[in-house]
C-alpha cells in the first residue's frame, strides 16, 4: 500500500495495490500493520457508510469533539466523490486550510483524515456510496460542524456552478471563526 503525505502532511492519501486478470482485480483496502509501519497508529472501532442518490450531494464539513474526536479513512466503494479535510486545530502552522481528493471505486484511494480535522464531500456520480472507518463511536452531544462554504476556508468544491444537495444541518452551520473549538495543535 502506497501512503503518500497530501499538502497538509497530517492528512494522508492510500493507495492500495490491485492484483487483476481477467476475473476483475484483487486489492488489501486495509492492512494495519502497514498504516503502523507508516507511523500511524490508530484503532479503528467501527465503519460506517453512506448512499447519496444525487450529483452534488455534500455532507459537511463536520467533526466529533473530544472525547469523542474521530480520525476517519475515507473510501468510495461506488461512485466518486470529492473528499475534503480542514486543520482546524487551534495554533496549528496549516488552520484553517484545507485539502482535497477525488476518490472513486475506479482508483481505490483513500483519504485519512486525523483528529483536529473538519471532513466533508460532494458526490460526482449518482448513486456514489462512501465507508469510512472510524476512531471513535458517534455522540449526538459531541457532533458538531462548520459551513461547508466559509469564506475564510475558501473550499473549491466541483459543484458545477449549482447548489448542493444539503441536509437542513448542513444548511445551518457556523463559520470557523464563530466556533467554540476544542482542538489544540500539539495536544
Amino acid at each position: 500500500m502506497l501512503i503518500e503525505a497530501t499538502a497538509l502532511p497530517d492528512v494522508k492519501l492510500l493507495t492500495p495495490k490491485r492484483f487483476g486478470d481477467n476475473r476483475g482485480y484483487f486489492s488489501e483496502v486495509y492492512k494495519q500493520t502497514a498504516l503502523r509501519e507508516a507511523g500511524l497508529d490508530l484503532e479503528f472501532i467501527q465503519d460506517n457508510q453512506s448512499l447519496s442518490r444525487e450529483v452534488g450531494t455534500l455532507r459537511g464539513l463536520h467533526y466529533q469533539a473530544p472525547p469523542f474526536a474521530q480520525a476517519k479513512l475515507v473510501r468510495v466503494v461506488t461512485g466518486r466523490i470529492y473528499d475534503v479535510a480542514v486543520d482546524i486545530r487551534v495554533g496549528s502552522p496549516s488552520y484553517g486550510k484545507w485539502v482535497g481528493a477525488e476518490l472513486s471505486a475506479d482508483n481505490l484511494q483513500q483519504l485519512l483524515v486525523p483528529v483536529g480535522f473538519l471532513h466533508g464531500f460532494v458526490t460526482l456520480e449518482p448513486d456514489t456510496t462512501v465507508l469510512y472507518k472510524v476512531t471513535a463511536p458517534y455522540s449526538a452531544a459531541h457532533d458538531g460542524g462548520v459551513a461547508w462554504d466559509d469564506p475564510d476556508i475558501g473550499i473549491v468544491w466541483p459543484l458545477n456552478s449549482s447548489a448542493p444537495v444539503l441536509s437542513a444541518k448542513d444548511g445551518q452551520q457556523p463559520r470557523l471563526k464563530d466556533l467554540a473549538n476544542p482542538f489544540r495543535y500539539g495536544a
